[in-house]
């Protein structure tokens, strides 16, 4: 059962961009009073399948969900910068989920995961932070997987044909912020660490390399999981998202 309404008309950032976001309402039943903020990867939405399943899941068991297209993707304004910039559209989206509950964890995959330490990293602490596929540093595979990510970010054609192909609009410039691995140790508050064995992206040893960092997260390297919202990832999330909330 999907528990899915959508939020009126999108809510804009600090450094205004608009942002388009959706609302899945906690089985009331036995609701958590706990907003869980779900932050995709690159390509993703809001509306992609493995986000929808995972948002449908959380609000089954009693969380209220918040998700939304990240700049450059779907129906928001802005582009993307690939988890920089982000964490602006991060902040939004807590400042909506703090309004539906009074405790927020934010849940991020990937590049989502990547802005969602850059915002926990210099805001107030939240009441957890989840990240999934998560890189240590700017360091892609040396793969067909990690060549075409910089076809597709770093160059005039790949841009294009991202907006085109894929319908995200990609930012001409490379930030370049601090990685993911000098921003777990600034986070306060509860962090837990989901990553895939299987994970041919990033791999397993990227969450080793954070959770050295940051020895007091959670570190889940799951058997057989990817990259990203995959169905293999619901529960390892679920239980760190509950880990988070009891540390």
């Amino acid at each position: 059962m999907t528990f899915s309404t959508d939020i009126v008309p999108a809510w804009t950032t600090t450094d205004g961009v608009e942002i388009a976001g959706r609302h899945w309402e906690a089985d009331r039943s036995h609701s958590r009073e706990v907003a869980v903020v779900l932050a995709h990867g690159f390509t993703a939405s809001s509306h992609e399948t493995h986000v929808v399943a995972l948002a449908s899941t959380l609000a089954a068991a009693g969380y209220e969900v918040v998700s939304y297209d990240a700049r450059g993707h779907g129906a928001s304004g802005g582009l993307s910068t690939l988890g920089d910039a982000e964490r602006f559209d991060v902040a939004a989206a807590y400042g909506v989920a703090a309004t539906i509950a009074p405790r927020v964890v934010l849940v991020g995959a990937s590049m989502g995961a990547v802005a969602v330490l850059r915002h926990a990293a210099f805001a107030p602490a939240v009441d957890g932070v989840v990240v999934l596929s998560c890189p240590a540093r700017w360091r892609l595979p040396r793969s067909a997987g990690g060549a075409a990510a910089v076809a597709l970010t770093r160059t005039r054609l790949g841009r294009h044909l991202a907006a085109r192909q894929l319908g995200v609009r990609v930012a001409p410039r490379w930030t370049a912020p601090a990685p993911p691995v000098e921003l777990v140790g600034h986070v306060e508050g509860a962090l837990a660490i989901v990553h895939g064995e299987r994970d041919r992206f990033i791999p397993p040893s990227a969450a080793r390399e954070l959770h050295a960092v940051a020895p007091s997260a959670r570190l889940r390297v799951v058997p057989g999981l990817g990259h990203g919202f995959a169905p293999l990832a619901t529960e390892p999330l679920v239980r760190a998202i509950d880990w988070t909330l009891e540390n």
